[in-house]
């Protein structure tokens, strides 16, 4: 039997990599196996990773609540009160925006959930999606699964990619409905300047779209540079969706916490689907993302780290011959152009070949992503482990150049 063939087609052309090679570490068990090999993998976003990272504050009041048997029972589907009151807090910290807690702030099992959600609502049969490319790979495979129609944006290179609304008003019809953005920019780290964010909300109002901003990233934002939620822009709030989570920002990404926050119509629709998506998210979990959001000590302590692990990776790794690297602009990622010495998946094999590192290939960021790799320089505790790995695939790196012959 041809079982595919009776699948929804949207997820019938899904391969999780049990018969053909799938290139995106998340799927499948490819980076798993690799583990079990002893490679390293510096392709989830995931800071610390493999080393445990649990903070004293979280871990103190998780094994509490373990210890007074609450995190048996469900949380509300929409999200704890004392979770969506935290995040609610944070929120007004960052953005100036007062939420009310039972009104515009949802909690989800993690932002990629968070992501599929937010975009449920609003995309029928045929309605096209405009994402900027490269991108977080599901903000083009997402719209796809909900019958939508995702088209590419390109950001170019050259402008440091920040935005050429040029590019989306060539690609605007009258069936777009969604633009669908990671900002600050998963895979390349870019932080959108307030031109090109003004541009961008601009853009969304005169054609009456709306807005769903992926902000993962947004913590974690280097070199003085101004961080705009799209969402605070003047006629944007009712037609945003913005999508953060603490997996990034606080290195907790195995408690599946992410969050949601929107003007209350929107709200009220993803509050009355909550429990048949989202379900509720795990009560120790909560639990600890309050506890987190709570200990101001965190985020501070995590940015020194990265600030230094930025440069670290920076000196080591845009010294390789024939490769580009700019300096990271946010997060937990290095994006290197390798597209004088190969093709991305040239440059990713070479470095699980030669370093036993994984790392991403750019193809799965979109069509602006062949040439590149993405390297999650967050990876592991202390800074010598991972200027090790950084070396390590410098000299991958460079044997690629030398056996292409670049000079």
């Amino acid at each position: 039997m041809d079982i595919k063939s009776k699948m929804n087609a949207k997820f019938g052309t899904l391969q999780g990599g049990l018969f053909l090679r799938v290139t995106k570490a998340d799927v499948g068990e490819g980076a798993g196996k690799l583990m079990e090999q002893g490679y390293k993998v510096m392709a989830w976003a995931d800071m610390f990773f493999p080393d445990p990272s649990l903070p004293a504050s979280v871990k103190k009041a998780m094994v509490e609540a373990i210890e007074g048997g609450i995190p048996a029972h469900y949380v509300m589907p929409i999200g704890a009160y004392d979770l969506r009151k935290a995040i609610a807090e944070r929120v007004e910290k960052q953005t100036g925006l007062k939420l009310d807690p039972s009104r515009n702030v949802i909690v989800t099992p993690g932002s990629d959930s968070g992501l599929l959600y937010a975009l449920m609502p609003f995309l029928n049969e045929g309605d096209e999606v405009l994402v900027p490319d490269p991108s977080y790979p599901s903000n083009f495979l997402d719209p796809k699964l909900l019958g939508g129609i995702t088209v590419n944006v390109p950001l170019h290179e050259v402008d440091g990619y920040q935005i050429r609304i040029e590019e989306f008003e060539r690609r605007v019809t009258p069936k777009t409905k969604v633009v669908l953005v990671t900002h600050p920019n998963n895979p390349t780290t870019t932080v959108w300047n307030r031109r090109s964010v003004q541009e961008l909300c601009d853009f969304v109002i005169r054609h009456d779209l709306i807005l769903v901003s992926d902000q993962a990233f947004e913590d974690h934002i280097y070199d003085g540079r101004e961080f705009i939620s799209p969402a605070t822009m003047p006629g944007m709030w009712e037609r945003t969706v913005t999508v953060c989570s603490v997996s990034k920002g606080y290195g907790l990404s195995g408690l599946r916490i992410g969050y949601i926050y929107a003007e209350d119509h929107i709200m009220d629709v993803l509050y009355g689907g909550a429990v048949n998506v989202l379900g509720a998210s795990s009560t120790v979990s909560s639990i600890g993302a309050v506890a987190a959001i709570r200990d101001e000590t965190l985020l501070p302590s995590h940015f020194e780290r990265l600030e230094r692990r930025r440069r670290l990776a920076y000196d080591i790794l845009s010294k390789t011959p024939g490769v580009v690297m700019t300096m990271p602009e946010s997060g937990i990622l290095a994006w290197l152009n390798v597209s004088r010495i190969g093709t991305a998946a040239e440059a990713a094999a070479q470095i699980l070949k030669d370093a036993h590192i994984m790392v991403n290939e750019g193809t799965p960021y979109g069509k602006e992503g062949e040439g590149h790799i993405r390297i999650v320089i967050a990876c592991f505790n202390d800074d010598e482990t991972a200027a090790e790995a950084y070396w390590a695939i410098r000299r991958a790196l460079t044997n690629l150049a030398t056996a292409k012959g670049y000079k």
